[in-house]
């Protein structure tokens, strides 16, 4: 699939605008400007979720959803030296932040300042080296004092996130930070772009829903599917590329970049919704790729479907490779095929279809 400028231009001003967990805004506010002219309305609840509805006065109601927040970390505490110590916003991983920059958002505005490490010089003669864990990781922000900080206007509880900016590579991949969700958020607000610009009538209410929190517990697909009460929801995030080093197919599965999305098989998945997916992918020659998720998907698909008494629920996954860090890279092949199989699914969902198994 060859995306528009336009589109690729939404991309990157998307994933290059931060959108810390709970501090979201500022990337929905992207996002709802691309999506405004492919839409009917547009809503935003109280902690910053925000979907764009065609036909709003439809009785039957679809959901297409991703995630908007990425992963960051919190101000936890400042040393008299003026050093920062952090804890976790998400799944942050401690492992790759010794020597990286890091945007401080201050009261003042941002902040820049860096993840310290000892030299090796001064580790390679203790035989207890040192890794890097939360509890020894530090920022410095090049204060020599904990008032010069709070000067800076730096404040425990401030949001630090990562600078890290897209890129394509090799014409083969997307390369950013947080594209863990928001490639998600890209996705669906194409296949509005695609139901609009192709002049598709739809016989249901459609909401392109793109929601908060999911990376601390799917907070935000909990609290919107109660507000919109949807009949089926149909939800995109993204799963690990296994074909890497040092991940083990056994316990993670078998998914690659470049073989295509994957449905995903678990018990929040509603067969008949999953069914009508691959069927989608098998008669309009869409690749696709099969995963099994034991208990829970992790994703807001489990919000989704155990809401409201139960809403069949299906989950197609973009692979993507180095999850929760600065290099997250997916194939631009499996994004656009992605999109045809949400798209295109859509178009065979109509309201009378029988969703009980009996």
């Amino acid at each position: 699939m060859k995306f528009e400028k336009k589109s690729l231009k939404f991309l990157e001003q998307y994933l290059n605008t931060s959108s810390p967990t709970g501090y979201e805004h500022k990337g929905q506010e992207v996002w709802m400007n691309y999506i405004k002219p492919y839409v009917d309305k547009i809503e935003v609840d109280h902690y910053g979720t925000c979907y764009g509805i065609i036909n709003p006065e439809a009785e039957f109601k679809v959901v297409i959803e991703a995630h908007a927040d990425e992963i960051s970390w919190y101000v936890n505490y400042i040393t008299d030296d003026g050093l920062i110590y952090v804890i976790r916003n998400g799944g942050s991983d401690q492992t790759i932040a010794p020597s990286k920059v890091v945007s401080i958002h201050g009261e003042k505005g941002i902040v820049k300042g860096v993840f310290g490490w000892p030299a090796i010089h001064t580790r390679s003669a203790n035989q207890n080296e040192p890794t890097p864990k939360i509890e020894n990781i530090f920022i410095d922000c090049g204060a020599i004092s904990k008032e010069e900080v709070e000067e800076l206007g730096i404040h425990v509880g401030c949001m630090i996130t990562y600078p890290d900016e897209f890129f394509e590579m090799n014409d083969r991949y997307f390369v950013c930070r947080a594209l863990d969700n928001r490639i998600g958020g890209f996705m669906i607000a194409e296949v509005a772009r695609l139901l609009k610009e192709n002049k598709k009538i739809i016989p249901f209410g459609l909401y392109i829903t793109n929601s908060v929190q999911e990376e601390v517990g799917l907070y935000g697909a909990d609290m919107i599917a109660d507000t919109i009460k949807p009949n089926i929801a149909i939800v995109t995030d993204v799963t690990h590329d296994t074909t890497t080093p040092m991940i083990e197919k056994k316990k993670e599965g078998d998914q690659k970049c470049g073989d295509g999305p994957v449905v995903f098989f678990a018990p929040s998945v509603h067969h008949k919704i999953r069914e009508l997916i691959i069927d989608t992918a098998k008669s309009k020659n869409i690749p696709y790729q099969r995963a099994a998720a034991s208990r829970a998907t992790g994703t807001d698909t489990d919000a989704f479907a155990h809401s409201n008494g139960g809403v069949p629920s299906a989950l197609i996954s973009l692979p993507l490779r180095y999850m929760h860090t600065t290099v997250e890279m997916v194939s631009k092949e499996d994004v656009g095929n992605v999109i045809k199989l949400i798209y295109e699914t859509l178009l065979e969902i109509k309201p009378e279809m029988k969703l009980k198994y009996h």
